[in-house]
This record gives C-alpha cells, structure tokens and sequence, in this order.
C-alpha cells in the first residue's frame, strides 16, 4: 500500500539556526529540497573539508557528488510522503577521496512556504572497509573450501551441521541444503550413527577425547546409501560463546584399492617364490625317480610288471609337467625370447586352437594395424593362449565365441595411475573375449592364485592362468582380466612393444611429437560405476574444453538427462549396478532426446557381447582407452550430429 501523506513539520530560519547551533559539533547539513545549502556544522567541515563559508549557497548534490542507492526523484517521494528518508549514500570529500556515510533526512517547511531538508549524516567509511575486509576473506575462504579436495563439515555441540563444503557435498552426494540443520549422524551407517551424540555428550562432560584432536579412519554413508573409509581429523573452537566442531574428511577409497593391490601383488610374489622354489627342487627328484625308472625297464621283460613301471613313468611325465607350470608361475621357467610378429604367430596357431574347441565354438583372430612385434618365448606364449582357450572352453559347455585380438596400444600415465604394478609405454595387446558364463568378484580375485579352480576334482589342477600370469610378468608384461558374471570373461596381455631398432621400447624413450588432441564445448554426461574410472574420464574431457556431468549408474543419469537439455553426447560405460545397463540406459536416453549422440565403453573385447539391439550411430571404445582415442571418437560423433 503507498505511504499515507504526512505533513513536514514547519520550522522558521532561526530554529534552524539554533538547531545547528546546538549540534555544531555534529555532521548536520541543512539544504532545500532542490540542494541548496543553507546551514552547513563545524563538524560537516571536518568531514567534508569544506568550510562553512564555501559550503553555503552550493548545491549538496555537486559539491559532495552524491551517490544515491536510488533515484533523487524516489527520495524525494518518500521525504514527502513519510517525511523522512535514510539510508547509505558516498560523498566525496574536498581532496577527492569517497566517504561512505549513513544519513537520516527529515523534511521541514519553511515559514516562507519553501521545503527544506535537515541531514544528519556519520562516516562509516571505515565501518564499510571492515566489512569489505570480512566479505574479501570469507570469499577468499570460500574459494579455498571449494576448491581442497578434502571435505570439511562444521557442526554445533548439538551434532547439528553449521556448515558442508562442496567437497563434502561430492563425497557425501548430497547439497549443503540438504544437510545443513541436522544431524551429522545422518552422515554415518549404524551402530556409529545411534552412538554420535553420546560421544560428543561424554566429551563434554568429562573431556575425555576419543577423535577431537586425532586423526582416525571411520566410515562414512552416502546419500545413497553406499559406505566408504575415510579419514577424520576433528578440531574444536568457540565461536559466539558456543563451542564448534570442525572435521576434515578424506576418501580413502581409492588408497585402500592401491593397498589392496599392493598386497595382492606382494602375496602373489610370495607364493610365486614359493612355489618356484619347490618345483625347481621337485624336478630333481622327478629326474631321480624317471631316470631310475628308465633304467629299471630296460632291464624287465615284457609283461606286466613292464606295464606298471610305464604307468609310473607317465604320472613322473605329469608330474614334471605340473612343475613346468609351478615353474612357469614362480617366473622361473627357462625363456628363450627372440623377436615375433605377434600377428603371424598367432595366425598360424589358430588352426591348432580351432581343432582344440571344437566345432560348437566360433574362433575369430582380428589383427590390428602394424608394428605388433615383440621380444617373447614364442611357444610359451603359444601355451600361454592355449590355457587361456581351454579355460574358455569348459566356460561356455553349449558352445559360444572366442575372439582375439591383437592391437599396438600406448597405456599413458592416467592407467598406470590406476594401477601401480603397470608402467606407461608401448605395447602389443592380445585381447582374448569368451561368450562364456563368466566369473563373479569372488572368482576374479582368486583367479591368478596356482590351485585355485572352479572345476570339479581333478578336472584341471587351477595352474592355467597362474602359468599365464607367470609367463607375462617374466617377459616385461602386464595381464589383465576383465569379467562379469553371465556374460563372459577378457583376458588381456600386454607385452613390450619392439622399436624398429629391435629392442624394446621403455617408458623413458622421447615419444614421437603428436597433434593437439581434438577440443569442444559441449556439455556431456559421463555414466561410470567405477569411481577412479569416472574420475579419470572426467578430468580427461574438462582439459579438452568439454563441459561434464557425471553419473554412477543409469537411474541418476536419466534424472540427470531429464534435468538437463543441453546434453550434447552420452558416454556411458555398458556393464553396470543398479539394474540398468549401458545399453539400456542408451535406449532410454534417445526415447527422451533422439539427438543425442551415444559413446559405449567397455572392459569386454567384443563390442557384440552387450546386448541383441543397437544403438542408431553409437560407437564403442574399449577400455582401457587412451586420451586420444576418447578426444577423437568423441569429435567424431558430436561433428556428425
């Protein structure tokens, strides 16, 4: 509603005067409406540095170039009908510099029936510079929050949440408004949540600290639901008379996956040691006992004391067999290494393999590019591949498809990030993908360990891909293996590349100078369950200008893609928790954007083994992919849209 008109009091010239008279020492300007100066205080001089004799008769709004938040006429309008108006306002002082001033004008009339303003003004400019000081170092401080990868949460001695960063908000997948205002054990999965507040009680109480001041590892609960370790560091601080907690928070996920690793690896070096060390000594008392044999048969006739020496000399045969691969795993196995096309020799040892599986079982060798020699035991790797075919074999009892792949492939620094054990460089990959059953996480973990097998009793000795590990980590190379189950099982070996000189090419030689890797702008989503994969893909694509969004699985991308129009491609991985695979996902996106440009990834070798339908114009990239291949199969996709 407007403002009821007041009627200004009415104040002759004398009252005025006696009125800064009385007030001399304060900051009082008396001006008509229009500006004019009519009285002008001893302490308007010391603030202004204007005296009295130059202020009067000067117009208020030029000789203090007034800013005013609003217009002179909306002033004007309120001192007419409120009778009154204050606010903040800058006047420039006599030698040029801004004051900052806060004012209070009340509008009187004039007995000669004129209008007039009488201003009381205070600096506080410095007031103003205190505040400016305050906003400058919480934005500095807020930036700082932002920008450290550890999270931070403030809370009361209550437990409630004052304040959540954003790198609290990314750990925890949830906004700051979402938590802020209640507990923080909202932060934790049970039996720490029911217990929080009882710590912070007993702390109080008796002060006895248990985390305040130390650092330790809790676990933490996604909104989502999902746990994680982290690292907690608390501190406390009293601020407006009450106490404050701080706690920085960091993901140990990724740290506890190196560690992990690094056992795994130094326990498998352990065993490889081990059992080295026992098949070599076995194999003398193998030599012992065959050769003993040997000598006693020459001396029996035929008959069946012959034949029962024959059948032990063919379990002595199995058993240095069996040494060979223990051999083989320890990596202490005699290795002949000479150069080989890894294409030719594979391609003439596919005949072998097609007779070994069977007819049920489709056999395709795709061979990529050149340069795909290597420095390798040729028939080592030969029976490195056949193991892993057998394996494939009994994995797909009805039959299927194994398919290899042999590639020249760079892993650059962001994989042996990944994974500690592997060095950057050059290599030939053999990429073997089977239709088969498949391996669930408990099997994957296992799978490399010697006597680890799925089979029935004595179906197989669980020394195959033990052999195979063995034999790849002897000749310079990394294996990998990748499966899901019900969906088929890769096997990767990757073995130093040679250079043209012949030797093999090391991490440390100068790599030839490459064009700049294609760059864009447009904003795409990026769907991984794999956080370091996410995390990994995601900075690869903000340094080529992309904008991104990403997503865990494929419920929170279609939320995502329903919420963002924008979104100019989709890369999504194709096996994924959650009950939505990549493919449906993709299926699921083009139904709400049809234009919508679709990459897949995938660990799996084949690109077929994801699913029956397609997708129109989507392309797939095999993991592990270099910054190259993701720069240019993106351009590709987003230039033909």
């Amino acid at each position: 509603m407007p403002h009821r008109l007041i009627s200004p009091r009415t104040a002759s010239s004398q009252e005025l005067d006696a009125l800064v008279h009385v007030l001399d020492g304060a900051d009082i300007i008396v001006h008509r409406l229009e500006g004019t100066i009519t009285h002008w205080s001893i302490g308007c001089e010391n603030m202004y540095g204007w005296a009295r004799e130059e202020a009067v008769g000067e117009n208020v709004y030029e000789l203090l170039a007034t800013q005013f938040p609003e217009p002179v006429d909306s002033i004007h309008a309120q001192l007419k009908s409120r009778g009154f108006w204050q606010g903040e306002i800058i006047h420039r002082h006599k030698s040029g510099h801004d004051i900052h001033v806060a004012t209070r004008c009340v509008l009187v009339n004039l007995t000669d029936g004129d209008l007039a303003v009488i201003q009381a003004n205070s600096d506080v400019s410095a007031l103003r510079r205190a505040q400016d000081a305050v906003n400058a170092r919480e934005a500095h401080l807020s930036s700082i929050l932002d920008t450290v990868p550890d999270a931070m949460v403030v809370i009361d001695h209550r437990g409630n949440v004052l304040s959540f960063s954003k790198a609290a908000e990314t750990l925890f997948g949830m906004s700051a408004e979402e938590i802020c205002g209640r507990n923080v054990s909202n932060l934790m999965p049970n039996p720490y949540r029911d217990a929080h507040d009882g710590y912070i009680d007993h702390y109080l109480t008796t002060g006895e600290k248990r985390i305040i001041g130390y650092g330790r590892v809790v676990t933490g609960q996604r909104a989502d639901g999902s746990q994680f370790p982290m690292e907690l560091h608390v501190g406390e601080t009293t601020a407006n008379g009450e106490r404050i907690f701080t706690g920085f928070l960091r993901d140990l996920t990724s740290r506890f996956k190196i560690e992990e690793d690094l056992r795994q690896s130094q326990k498998m070096e352990a065993v490889g040691q081990l059992t080295g060390g026992i098949a070599h000594d076995f194999n003398n008392l193998l030599t012992v006992i065959s050769g003993n044999l040997e000598m006693i048969e020459d001396k029996l006739p035929p008959g069946q004391l012959r034949d029962i020496l024959r059948e032990a000399q063919g379990a002595a045969a199995d058993g240095a067999k069996l040494t060979g691969q223990l051999l083989a795993f320890g990596r202490r196995q005699p290795l002949n290494p000479k150069p080989a096309d890894l294409g030719q020799l594979l391609t003439g040892f596919s005949d072998l393999l097609r007779r070994t599986l069977g007819e049920n079982i489709k056999l395709s060798t795709v061979i990529s590019g050149s340069g795909l020699n290597v420095l390798v035991d040729s028939s080592q790797l030969q029976n490195a591949i056949l193991n892993i075919a057998l394996n494939a074999r009994d994995a797909m009892p009805k039959g299927g498809s194994l398919t290899t792949e042999i590639s020249r492939v760079h892993l650059d620094a962001d994989y042996a990030k990944m994974y500690p054990e592997v060095r950057s460089g050059n290599f030939v990959l053999v990429s073997m993908t089977d239709t088969g059953t498949g391996m669930s996480e408990e099997v994957k973990k296992r799978a490399i360990e010697p006597f680890f097998t799925t089979k029935g009793v004595g179906a197989g000795t669980g020394l195959g891909l033990s052999m195979v590990y063995g034999f790849v980590k002897q000749s310079g190379g990394h294996l990998q293996l990748y499966s899901e189950s019900g969906r088929g099982t890769t096997i990767r070996i990757y073995l130093p590349a040679m250079s043209s000189s012949g030797s093999q090419e090391r991490s440390q030689t100068a790599e030839p100078v490459e064009s700049p890797l294609p760059q864009g702008t447009e904003l795409v989503l990026v769907v991984e369950d794999d956080p370091r994969v996410r995390r990994v893909a995601v900075a690869r694509l903000s340094s080529m200008g992309y904008s991104v969004l990403e997503a865990e699985n494929g419920h929170r991308a279609l939320e995502i893609l329903q919420a963002n129009d924008n979104i100019a491609l989709l890369f999504t991985d194709i096996v994924m928790p959650g009950g939505m695979t990549g493919d449906e996902l993709a299926r699921e996106a083009r139904d709400l954007r049809p234009e919508i440009a679709v990459l897949f990834t995938s660990g799996y070798s084949e690109p077929g083994l994801v699913g029956q339908d397609g997708v129109h114009g989507a392309q797939w990239l095999r993991k592990p992919y270099t910054a190259r291949d993701l720069a240019a199969t993106i351009r590709e996709l987003l230039d033909a849209n």
